[in-house]
């Protein structure tokens, strides 16, 4: 009997433990927040006391840098600014002259009637990358091959402490695309191709901008974007220009629509994540910014969506040829704010228009104002004892030695072995000889991609701070050790190795589409130069997606896929001399031709050059 007992209450024990542990297992994973609806009861006392006008106001979200006048902040009550990707500062790209201008800014809102501080948004995609100094972490590309959530939160976390540096608190990240068709030029934006991972990255990524509670001083807002299916768009031919993938019809069904696009945004929700952007582009030719369906039944009705929708920059003016009923089909459709970065005293007259004419009824702006507020409350704006300007003593962390060394692991984690003949990786730090060559060895701006201080980015030393892959291996090799450099490859001769740094220039939305991922000649010809000298060659292959790279990893006996690793180069070098074995894997499967684009894990006809999650070590 006692023995019976004693049996009965370890089962009992035992079964309270699985409970505990299932429990644990669908808790969402910001599980410590509130949810947003529990601040209705304060946000409807202040929507009670605002004019149509006021609650428009906080619809629209205005570009700094299109301001007609700084005090049409408090003119047309705007509830949000934002920076685009060229919108800097007048007085400069520094630290100090964003900080001045959101304060400056943010003062004009404490003005208003109410003192509802604005959100000031920017596009912080892989650090705080509009600004001068900030720490440049891999693209998203890059950090799916690491398949680490916790790396991507750690990456999240610093992003948020060097935005609040400058006192901005609003992210337009993480992009939680499911891109499917290598030729997109946003591709590198995308985790994977595997919506799977993208789930558990995308998630990771809401946590570490917003932590568990979005009004702790070093959090910022996040935003999942773009809903939906924008990396699932049908190739259009654009004649001798090539293909159009960006801004395109995703002529897909609801089922695929629902299995490979929706869950990363379901997961995004689960963590908490406060706002969500409609995409560009349409679903079976309907622009997702005017889709109700997606926008209100699906996202807000069906999955409980409590934050608000932010459109894409003039995303909005695609709707309709007439602006006045683009405001109202997207409104109507469920859109909370509207990315209105010039015209938006028009936007303002023309919604107070729609509302006194019945076209967009009253309880659609309450809906779309309480959502606003909502995540303003939950941020602490609203919290009259506590300041909405920037905490300037989060200076001394901007860009530091702890942020970078962050980063450099985010690099050596990223980068994915595809082809080591002979062992000839790692590197001796000893030889006597290395020949460095190619165009993206000595470039910050090529390393670092779009999206890096200028919109497209661009070439060059782009921001200062960083270590191009030249100088980190010179950092890396021993004194004895001579580092001679070509970009084209020649004078190679007698050297023990060559490394050659290849790839892509930058490039983001609507100018990065390709149509055929061919290699530039000049990195065909830089690696052919130092064949020619008979000695051993390393491919070091910068990126923003697999390209079509057979005839040259032919020619190499090592071959890395670097994808676009940031301002720290020495991860790079670290992984090439051995200092760390690479771990990464294939995050997008590399297709052999570019007959087989667009290919991903699952076809049918499924034989790529490397398989998704291939990736080599020492």
């Amino acid at each position: 009997m006692i023995k019976q007992r004693y049996f009965s209450c370890i089962f009992i024990f035992l079964l309270c433990i699985s409970v505990l542990l299932m429990s644990c297992q669908i808790m969402p994973a910001n599980s410590k927040s509130k949810p947003l609806s529990s601040y209705d009861a304060q946000v409807k006392k202040l929507l009670s006391r605002m004019t149509l006008e006021e609650k428009i106001g906080q619809m629209i979200q205005a570009d700094q840098e299109h301001l007609q006048d700084p005090a049409d902040i408090e003119k047309c009550y705007l509830g949000s600014l934002l920076s685009g990707g060229n919108s800097d500062p007048a007085e400069g790209n520094s630290l100090q002259a964003w900080t001045d201008m959101y304060d400056n800014y943010q003062q004009h809102a404490l003005k208003t009637r109410l003192s509802i501080p604005i959100l000031y948004g920017i596009d912080a995609v892989h650090g705080n990358n509009n600004l001068l100094g900030a720490v440049i972490f891999p693209h998203n590309i890059g950090l799916g091959c690491t398949r680490s959530p916790e790396l991507v939160e750690k990456i999240s976390r610093v992003t948020a402490v060097e935005m609040r540096a400058t006192g901005i608190q609003w992210t337009f990240a993480p992009c939680v695309t499911v891109p499917r068709d290598e030729r997109w030029g946003r591709t590198y934006e995308g985790f994977s191709e595997d919506p799977e991972l993208v789930k558990s990255l995308g998630r990771a990524s809401v946590r570490g901008f917003q932590s568990s509670d979005l009004g702790a001083p070093l959090s910022v807002l996040a935003c999942a974007k773009h809903y939906i299916a924008d990396g699932g768009t049908t190739a259009v031919s654009r004649g001798r220009r090539g293909i159009r993938l960006d801004q395109g019809d995703a002529q897909i069904d609801e089922q695929t629509l629902r299995r490979i696009h929706l869950p990363p945004y379901i997961t995004a929700m689960r963590a908490g994540v406060g706002t969500v952007m409609p995409s560009y582009s349409s679903w079976n030719g309907v622009k997702c910014s005017a889709n109700k369906h997606l926008l209100t039944e699906i996202l807000k009705e069906e999955l409980g969506f409590e934050g608000f929708l932010i459109s894409d920059y003039r995303a909005i003016d695609q709707v309709n040829p007439d602006y006045k009923k683009a405001i109202g089909i997207s409104i109507n459709a469920g859109m909370d704010m509207g990315m209105i970065p010039s015209k938006y005293r028009e936007f303002s007259k023309y919604l107070k228009e729609l509302v006194e004419e019945g076209v967009v009824p009253m309880s659609r702006i309450d809906d779309a104002v309480t959502r606003i507020l909502r995540v303003k409350c939950a941020m602490g704006l609203l919290d009259k004892d506590r300041s909405p300007l920037a905490d300037r003593s989060l200076r001394k962390k901007f860009g530091s030695s702890e942020h970078r060394r962050i980063a450099r692991e985010a690099v050596r984690r990223s980068l994915v072995l595809l082809k080591n003949e002979d062992n000839t990786l790692p590197l001796s730090k000893r030889l006597s000889r290395i020949h460095v060559a190619g165009k993206n060895a000595d470039n910050l701006g090529n390393q670092c991609g779009g999206w890096t201080i200028d919109w497209q980015g661009r070439s060059g030393q782009v921001t200062p701070g960083g270590t191009t892959i030249l100088t980190a291996i010179r950092n890396t090799v021993s004194k004895n050790t001579k580092v001679t450099f070509s970009i084209d490859g020649t004078e190679a001769q007698g050297a023990d190795i060559g490394v050659v740094v290849i790839g892509e220039r930058p490039y983001a939305e609507g100018m990065g589409d390709s149509a055929d991922l061919v290699l530039d000649e000049n990195d065909i010809e830089a690696i052919g130069n130092v064949k020619k000298a008979g000695i051993p060659v390393v491919v070091i292959f910068i990126s923003g997606r697999p390209l079509i790279i057979n005839d040259v990893i032919d020619k190499a006996n090592a071959f890395i896929a670097a994808w676009l690793p940031g301002t720290e180069g020495q991860g790079v070098a670290d992984v090439l001399f051995g200092g760390y074995k690479p771990t990464g894997k294939l995050s997008y499967t590399w297709p052999r031709s570019i007959e087989q684009v667009p290919i991903n894990l699952g076809d049918s006809d499924y034989d790529p050059l490397f398989e998704y999650g291939f990736g080599l070590t020492y």
